[in-house]
């Protein structure tokens, strides 16, 4: 029996690590470029310029912040000690972000939205990250790896869920009709949540297992090491790819049907249908056992491509029901997806050791690397096609925009499930298991 066994206060502590984190990431990825368009008083193409600014500057810190763990030496170990270090100012940073700050000219607020998101990601990449480099310290079972991502995946998507269905109602209780003072409270009331849950997992989580004969190496080491690396690239770009898809899709679903559909309230029953993502987080355990970890997460891509097939049906023909069927059916291919991500990289991690060279910061950061890079140039896709098409909120749209908003939720997001699949046969799954051994 592996001496590593970690117990069942432990897994659930690391599950609700990601479950804080999308408190406040998913309010991000969904609402707030509305928020800044609709609300805030930004024009989209400020936003856009904003979204790329802040997702640039993510890369790097994102790279920092891997090089932050690799090097922290602490009675805590290194990964887990983030947790406390930087869970206040996130959640800081967090609330700050959604506080509409009118007594400042628009350039003013403009300054107050760069500070605020551009600090609010590298808090949130602080707390992120480290939630997957520790992983492949947690244990050196492959099969409790497994266990645990899906854990992870399980709470990580719940929550999605929950901010998804939840936020529109919750910003129309705290705000009485005034949507400013309605996402500060929901994003407070998220923010509370969020600093508990991440303080619960830094006292319950342990960091157990490393090579203790390789010491970390060099940039110089490392970065050569990252090229011979290939299921971490090739795990990179899927990543990158998914997070474009999610963040053009999801930032898109609010526009779509307040202006075409012109029921906003319609949103929260929209994605109350997220919810059968868990059903592909939870077979994750049963089928990747069975058929392997790299055709687990084809069978998500193929799956989520069908629903985003009948999506596209549904988004030309206003059909309601046949449109909730398809994101039904999207979502569960995408729980195999996105639940599959942190086993994978920290397979990639222990690869690199087998190289000879122990980076599980710097390999843990492809996961935020690719979360910002999508985000950032999903959000630019998004807000720079609104903005071309002559985009005015809370106006009745014109025919040019009414056809970005579907070309965003329907039509790219089709074509970059077809990308995606055809880079993920280059990983070779086979190769890590006989290099780890």
């Amino acid at each position: 029996m592996n001496k590593w066994r970690t117990s069942v206060t432990e897994r659930i502590s690391y599950g609700l690590s990601d479950a804080a984190d999308n408190l406040v990431f998913q309010m991000m990825t969904t609402y707030l470029l509305f928020f800044y368009t609709d609300v805030f008083g930004l024009t989209a193409n400020e936003v856009a310029i904003l979204f790329v600014v802040a997702r640039t500057a993510d890369v790097f810190e994102s790279l920092i912040i891997g090089m932050m763990i690799d090097n922290t030496h602490s009675k805590w170990g290194k990964s887990r000690p983030f947790f406390l270090w930087y869970s206040f100012p996130y959640v800081i940073f967090a609330v700050l972000t959604f506080v509409t700050p009118n007594f400042l000219p628009h350039s003013g607020k403009l300054i107050w939205a760069y500070v605020t998101y551009l600090g609010l990601g590298f808090f949130y990449t602080a707390v992120n990250l480290p939630i997957t480099s520790i992983l492949p310290t947690m244990t050196n079972n492959e099969q409790e790896t497994t266990l645990l991502g899906v854990i992870r995946q399980f709470f990580g998507s719940s929550v999605q869920i929950i901010v998804a269905v939840f936020t529109i109602p919750l910003v129309s209780f705290f705000g009485k009709g005034d949507q400013q003072k309605g996402f500060l409270g929901t994003i407070i009331l998220f923010g509370v949540i969020s600093l508990i849950l991440i303080l619960n997992t830094f006292f319950h989580v342990r960091e157990r297992y490393s090579n203790e004969e390789i010491n970390h190496q060099p940039v110089s080491a490392v970065w050569k090491m990252l090229k011979q690396n290939k299921p971490w690239i090739i795990i990179s770009i899927v990543i990158f790819l998914y997070w474009l898809t999610t963040s053009i899709k999801n930032q898109t679903t609010i526009y779509y049907f307040k202006y075409i559909m012109h029921d906003e309230a319609m949103v929260s029953l929209a994605n109350s249908f997220t919810l059968t993502a868990l059903i592909g987080v939870v077979a994750i355990y049963f089928v990747s056992a069975k058929l392997g970890k790299k055709n687990t997460m084809l069978l998500g891509i193929v799956t989520a491509f069908v629903g985003q097939l009948i999506i596209t049906f549904a988004t030309y023909t206003k059909n309601l029901p046949v449109l909730f069927t398809g994101i039904l059916i999207n979502c569960i291919g995408g729980g195999f997806i996105i639940g599959l991500v942190s086993i994978m990289i920290a397979d990639t991690i222990r690869y690199g050791t087998s190289m000879g060279i122990q980076a599980e910061g710097v390999l843990a950061s492809t996961d935020d690397f690719g979360v910002n890079i999508g985000l950032g140039l999903g959000g630019l896709i998004t807000a720079e096609s609104l903005q071309l098409s002559g985009y005015v909120s809370n106006k009745a749209q014109t025919a040019t925009t009414i056809s970005a908003i579907n070309l965003n939720y329907a039509l790219i997001p089709l074509a970059l499930y077809v990308i995606m699949f055809l880079i993920l046969l280059g990983y070779n799954e086979e190769k890590i298991k006989t290099a780890i051994k």
